[in-house]
């Protein structure tokens, strides 16, 4: 596996692949740009072709060519591996089907089954009827191939027939969300599976890596044949959950959505495949849909990674519990800012474009704030003169204004509410709160399993980290230092570096400092070690403002590094000192003649650090 990961790099240049996500500029030697993993005005984020890293001095984060690709994909190293392989032209070995896992075997399905879908489409008699239907709302042939449409005939085992042929199993098929049995009362013998999708307009799903993992049929229904659409059945259907299908984690176009959105710092959230294609054939490109389901938790922290302001076009009923509203009310709790795009009535994103473009545009652009939508409906709905109004009014709108995390927003919110409703302030914060919001809707911002980038602390480094990272760095480039540092004892507080110094230390007790050869010395540690050392020589590179030279500056480092571990053992000792005087514990004398040694210490350094490095 090493080989091949190896070979990847190779073929591939890290400015070229990064190159293709955010706009990079040239700086030196090097390459920056503003970080796409944190807001930020100067760019902090910066591109290494020598050592073939990149490294955001904001945020912290960094890494290799496929450690970018699983940040800003959001996706695990096997999914990395399969996108850069394929950029690279580097075939991944296909493996035995016998050794195939289940979950390999339903993605060669639902691509099967595209393609199928795909052909239906094309060339039976009812997919022409069906391409001119979809040319009729504004698809285009382009987006129709881009969208990869597909029609199911009105045939019962159609598709199960041709995915048998393709050497799969019915009963794969089946799990593949793609058949159903006919009945599952009769005895095992007896049963039948049927193909799910009968006479339906196929969208498939993809997911982030551009894979079909399921689809939603909408039943047809051309002027031709609309007596034989029955009441009964429904309008669209969507594959079930499967082992590679789980509607509440996947929102449909984000595959293509995702660089826009991320670019534009907003998602746009509609209902309808349609809705999502026409959009983007129209050139507003970060719009995305839920396929049919209400916004999950797991949805929201997905479209966490790309943006946090969300514009939907959704129309809530703010007065009652749609799931509309509770996936709204669910964004809100996670910090989510987000707007809604007020459309005429009876239409939606599709519709617009297809009258005018213009329509969507300025729907978009004059889009309101949840608290503006929520407020101008509600007080559109009840008479706000009335006792009762006022209290059906503050029922609607207080749960809002009590999710809104900022405390200055709120007050503006509540002193808006108390002068449209002609109360006192007082009397509105009373009942906001009160206010009990939906406990499912979990904690502010914490995502379950979220492993995420935080942006908390922006990412700044403790002194003591930025000190090591300076010593091992000194240690590296003039490893004549070593001399000055062998008889010391120093404890690092990140195991890397702490790692570093180890091996660095090694070597030198074993030979000169005339002989180190940094190459050769990188040759024989671990990714992980070679990635902190190309980030210090890119730090090196990039901060070049030292006051000091050299030896000085090294000098200084060693000196504040020994300040901070003295500290850290005199605050311990005095913890011990405490105990020992509560115990009375024999050793009492012994403690304090050791921390009176170890301040006298302190004090000897702290007259040598006359400035900060």
């Amino acid at each position: 596996m090493l080989s091949l990961i190896e070979e990847i790099k190779n073929r591939l240049d890290i400015v070229e692949v990064i190159g293709s996500y955010i706009k990079l500029q040239k700086s030196g030697i090097n390459f920056r740009a503003l970080c796409p993993f944190h807001s930020e005005k100067t760019p902090s984020f910066f591109v290494s072709p020598t050592r073939q890293i990149w490294h955001c001095f904001g945020c912290q984060k960094g890494g290799d060519i496929f450690g970018f690709i699983r940040e800003i994909e959001g996706v695990e190293f096997g999914d990395a591996l399969k996108l850069l392989a394929k950029r690279a032209g580097v075939e991944l070995k296909k493996q035995d089907p016998r050794w195939q896992t289940a979950k390999q075997r339903l993605y060669e399905i639902s691509e099967w089954a595209c393609k199928f879908f795909e052909k239906q489409l094309e060339s039976s008699q009812k997919g022409k009827e069906v391409k001119k239907y979809l040319k009729d709302r504004g698809i285009k042939e382009k987006t129709i191939k881009e969208w990869r449409l597909g029609y199911a005939p009105d045939n019962w085992q159609g598709l199960s027939d041709f995915l048998v042929g393709k050497g799969y199993k019915r009963e794969e098929v089946m799990k593949a969300g793609l058949a159903i049995i006919s009945d599952k009362r009769q005895a095992t013998s007896d049963k039948k599976c049927y193909d799910r999708f009968r006479r339906r307009i196929m969208f498939p799903i993809f997911d982030l890596n551009n894979q079909v993992v399921g689809y939603g049929g909408r039943i047809f229904e051309a002027t031709s044949n609309k007596q034989q659409a029955t009441s009964i059945e429904a309008k669209y259907i969507n594959t079930p959950n499967t082992l590679i299908y789980d509607k509440s984690r996947i929102l449909y176009g984000l595959n293509k959505a995702k660089m826009e959105i991320r670019k534009q710092d907003q998602c746009i959230l509609v209902e309808g495949y349609t809705d999502v294609i026409m959009s983007h054939q129209a050139g507003i490109k970060n719009v995305i849909s839920t396929s049919g389901t209400t916004l999950t938790i797991f949805q929201l922290k997905i479209l966490k990674r790309y943006s946090s302001n969300i514009l939907t076009s959704f129309d809530m009923d703010i007065a009652g519990d749609s799931a509309t509203k509770r996936g709204i009310d669910l964004a809100q709790s996670q910090d989510f800012n987000i707007r809604v795009a007020i459309l005429p009535p009876e239409t939606d994103p599709a519709d617009c474009i297809l009258k005018g473009l213009s329509i969507w545009e300025k729907a978009i652009k004059d889009a309101k704030s949840i608290i503006e939508y929520y407020f101008e409906n509600a007080f559109s709905k009840y008479d706000k003169k009335t006792a009762q109004g006022k209290r059906e009014i503050s029922k609607i709108i207080l749960p809002i204004i009590k999710r809104v995390s900022s405390k200055i927003e709120q007050c503006y919110w509540i002193r808006e509410l108390a002068k449209k409703l002609e109360v006192r302030e007082e009397d509105v914060w009373s009942d906001l709160q009160k206010v009990t919001t939906h406990h499912s809707l979990g904690e502010r911002k914490v995502f379950p399993g979220d492993k995420g980038i935080s942006q908390s602390d922006g990412g700044k480094k403790s002194r003591q980290e930025i000190l090591e990272e300076k010593v091992i760095s000194f240690l590296l480039k003039k490893p004549e230092f070593f001399l000055e540092i062998k008889n010391l004892k120093i404890s690092f507080s990140t195991s890397l570096t702490s790692q570093i110094f180890r091996e660095v230390k090694q070597f030198f007790l074993k030979k000169k400092p005339s002989e180190f050869n940094l190459e050769k010395f990188k040759s024989k540690l671990s990714p992980d070690l070679n990635y902190l050392i190309g980030y210090l020589e890119l730090s090196d590179e990039i901060k070049k403002d030292s006051e000091f030279d050299d030896f000085k500056e090294f000098k200084l480092c060693l000196s504040q590094l020994q300040e901070i571990n003295l500290r850290k053992k005199l605050n311990r000792m005095g913890l011990q000192i405490q105990n020992a005087e509560r115990e009375k514990n024999k050793n009492l004398n012994s403690l304090i003649k050791k921390f009176n040694t170890l301040s006298q210490k302190l004090i000897k350094i702290k007259n040598l650090t006359s400035s900060e490095p």
